[in-house]
C-alpha cells in the first residue's frame, strides 16, 4: 500500500500580510528511499518568524534561497526515522532538522540535520524551544554578543515571544536588571508575574516608547537584544548606554514589507556611546551547542527556566499557525505537533 504523505504548500507570494490562502493542502504518494536517504516520520513543526521572509519573491540571501512556489513551506522539524538507507542516521533516531511542512520527510542528512539524545526528564518538544534553535539563540546571543554582567540593564523587544521569552529569563539570571517590551497589558503581565522580568514595557499603551525606556533606564541599556528591527530598534539605539552591546537577533517588522526594509534612526549613537552591535544566526555556534545544552538543561531541572509553548494540533493547522504567530497572537514558542 502506497504511503501518502499531507503537506502544506507555498501557493503564491505573500503581499504585505500573510493570509491563508497563500497557503495550500495537498496529499501526494510518498517518493522512494533512495541509497543515501532517510525517513523521517515528523511529529513537530516549529514556527519561526525568520522564514517568513524567505517565502518572498527573490529574498534569497546567504543564509537560505527563496522558497519555492507549489512546494511545501521550508521548517525546522522534530521526528523520528522510520526507514534508513544511510549507515549514519539509523531507524528509531530522533532528529532535528531543516525540511518542510509535511507528515514525512526524505532526507540525506547533508543540510542541516541533527540526531538527538534525548534526556528522560525533559519534554521531548523542548528541543524544538528552549533546547532548540530558540534556546540556542537566546543563549548564544546574550552570552556572546551581550557579554552580560551583575548589573547591567538588559533591554529587549519582542519580549513575549520563542526568543525574548527565554532570554530575558537568562539575563536575569546572570544578574541583569531586565526590562522588556511587548504589546497589550496581558503580554505585559505575564511577562513580569511569570517570566520574572524586573519591569515591562507596553509599547501599544499610547505612551512613547523614547519616555518609557527613559524612565526606567536613565542612565541607558547595556544590552540590547532586538527581535523587531525598523522603527523600534532606532528608538533604542537612542537609549545606549557607555559601551552597550547591540544583539541583532531578528527583524520582524520587516519581514512582511513590500519595497525594502525601513531605515534605522540613531545609528550614529553606536559611535557617541563607543556601542558594539553584531548579527548572528543560530547556526554559527553549531560547535558549541553543547554548552548551550548544559546550561538550559540546568535551568530547566533546578525550575529556574520557564519554556513556554504554544502547540497547535495537525498538518493542516500550520499556516494560521505561523500567521497567528507572526501577528503576536500567540506567547513563548509556537509549534504545530502532527
Amino acid at each position: 500500500m502506497t504511503q501518502m504523505n499531507t503537506r502544506v504548500l507555498l501557493a503564491r507570494r505573500p503581499a504585505e500580510h500573510l493570509v491563508a490562502a497563500d497557503f495550500e493542502v495537498d496529499t501526494q504518494p510518498l517518493g522512494t528511499i533512495e541509497e543515501g536517504q532517510f525517513l523521517i516520520q515528523n511529529t513537530y513543526l516549529s514556527m519561526d518568524a525568520g522564514f517568513r521572509q524567505w517565502m518572498n519573491e527573490g529574498s534569497g540571501d546567504n543564509y537560505l534561497a527563496s522558497m519555492p512556489l507549489g512546494e511545501p513551506v521550508q521548517s525546522i522539524i522534530m521526528g523520528r526515522i522510520i526507514e534508513s538507507r544511510h549507515s549514519g542516521y539509523p531507524v528509531g533516531s530522533t532528529v532535528m532538522g531543516r525540511t518542510s511542512w509535511e507528515q514525512y520527510s526524505i532526507d540525506d542528512g547533508t543540510d542541516f540535520m541533527a540526531i538527538l539524545d534525548l534526556d528522560p526528564d525533559v519534554e521531548p518538544y523542548e528541543y524544538l524551544a528552549s533546547l532548540g534553535p530558540s534556546g540556542m539563540t537566546a543563549y548564544f546571543g546574550l552570552m556572546d554578543i551581550g557579554a552580560p554582567k551583575s548589573g547591567d540593564i538588559f533591554v529587549i523587544n519582542a519580549a513575549a515571544g520563542g526568543i525574548g521569552s527565554l532570554a530575558g529569563q537568562m539575563a536575569k539570571a546572570e544578574g541583569c536588571t531586565t526590562v522588556g517590551i511587548a504589546g497589550g497589558p496581558a503580554k505585559c503581565a505575564w511577562l513580569k508575574d511569570t517570566l520574572g522580568y524586573d519591569h515591562v514595557i507596553d509599547y501599544k499603551s499610547g505612551e512613547s516608547l523614547d519616555d518609557q525606556l527613559l524612565a526606567l533606564a536613565p542612565e541607558g541599556a547595556d544590552i540590547m537584544f532586538d527581535n523587531v528591527g525598523g522603527p523600534m530598534l532606532g528608538t533604542m539605539l537612542g537609549h545606549l548606554a557607555e559601551n552597550a552591546r547591540v544583539v541583532l537577533c531578528g527583524a520582524v517588522s520587516q519581514y512582511e514589507r513590500e519595497g525594502g526594509h525601513e531605515s534605522v534612526a540613531n545609528m550614529w549613537e553606536l559611535i557617541t556611546k563607543r556601542a558594539k552591535a553584531e548579527g548572528f544566526m543560530f547556526s554559527d555556534y553549531v560547535d558549541r551547542y553543547p554548552e548551550a545544552l548544559d546550561y538550559i538543561t540546568a535551568m530547566l531541572k533546578a525550575d529556574a527556566l520557564v519554556s513556554p509553548v504554544h502547540i497547535s494540533q495537525g498538518i493542516e493547522s500550520s499556516g494560521q499557525a505561523f500567521i497567528d504567530m507572526l501577528d503576536g497572537n500567540s506567547t513563548g514558542k509556537c509549534l504545530v505537533k502532527l
